[in-house]
């Protein structure tokens, strides 16, 4: 599948900055059509071989640049029901990343240089997202304890309760990443991501961008959901147990009922730096900016920056010690 411009044929892309259909050939708003073609391992283009792996649903022909999106990959079990478009453009990333390590003096000259910059890509990362009922029940002892001075005694009084707490909890969405090559724990470091800008999947949203189908299926990643409902059902329910000076819980209990699950697809522009043999993935969230990497450190200007240090430590004592041989001869 290509979504080809009706003005003058070429590959036309979403556009996060706009929030339209754009092409960058000859700068057409909205001008798509889609064509669909029965070749599914073929450039729908330049009809080139293309070079995908098992669980791309769109890439990128290494021939003619154009942005193809594998129709077989986007229908029916492998149709995602929603999907988080782009809100951040890669000029943005890239200036994002720039605000975030410029204050890092030993970062390598080369960091975000034009050529590294080719590695830089904006890819749509499928997810299951959970709908939950969570019922939670508590029982617990609590002690308040207050002490008070009168004349020369000092007493202390302690009062001891009874805690009961029940407490229902919707929960919409609950997000695990259904993608074996993103890591689980830089996926959550990701998040918030806002859903109410959640959106009906359709095609043309990955025009320009690569994306993925799901690489394991809802069941076998829902107790990742179930885990952090429970986490989050917890920590609801401490909040209501205050002004104890000490609780000591009895009886904790947390129910979940699955309300259903959606396979939704969620923005992030990724880019693969290289230095010294050495690749450092960094990680930018594409509808909210959130960073998540570490750049690599530059020794050839820790030791510049370290010899500078050093010198100018050396000139301030040099020039205090001919200060001090002054005084001492009288001068």
């Amino acid at each position: 599948m290509l979504f080809r411009c009706k003005n003058c044929g070429g590959n036309v892309v979403y556009s996060p900055s706009m929030g339209k259909m754009y092409c960058p050939f000859c700068d057409g708003l909205d001008c798509e059509e889609k064509e669909v073609k029965d070749a599914p391992a073929e450039c729908a283009n330049c009809g080139a071989l293309l070079h995908m792996g098992e669980y791309n649903s769109t890439c990128k022909c290494e021939y003619c640049g154009s942005y193809i999106i594998l129709d077989n990959r986007v229908k029916e079990k492998y149709r995602p029901e929603l999907v988080l478009p782009f809100k951040l453009d890669k000029a943005e990333a890239v200036k994002r990343l720039s605000e975030e390590f410029k204050s890092r003096i030993f970062t390598p000259d080369s960091f975000l240089s034009e050529a590294t910059l080719e590695d830089m890509k904006g890819m749509y990362i499928p997810f299951w997202m959970y709908d939950y009922m969570a019922k939670c029940e508590y029982t617990g002892r609590g002690t308040k304890v207050r002490s008070w001075i009168r004349g020369d005694m000092e007493y202390t009084e302690a009062s001891h309760f009874r805690i009961e707490r029940k407490l229902d909890v919707d929960f919409d969405k609950v997000p695990v990443d259904a993608s074996l090559e993103m890591k689980d724990e830089i996926m959550d470091l990701m998040e918030p991501y806002d859903y109410k800008y959640l959106e009906e999947f359709q095609e043309k949203y990955l025009s320009g961008f690569y994306g993925e189908i799901y690489n394991e299926d809802s069941g076998s990643l829902e107790e990742r959901a179930r885990e952090k409902a429970r986490a989050y059902t917890k920590e609801l329910l401490q909040e209501t147990i205050s002004g104890y000076t000490t609780v000591r819980p009895e009886r904790e209990e947390v129910k979940l009922y699955n309300n259903g699950v959606h396979f939704s697809l969620l923005p992030v522009w990724r880019y693969m730096y290289k230095y010294k043999d050495k690749s450092f993935a960094f990680y930018v969230n594409g509808q909210n900016g959130k960073i998540i990497g570490q750049t690599p450190v530059s020794w050839i200007k820790l030791l510049a920056y370290g010899g500078t240090v050093f010198a100018a430590v050396w000139m301030a004592l040099a020039f205090l010690i001919g200060i001090l041989r002054m005084g001492g001869l009288g001068y």
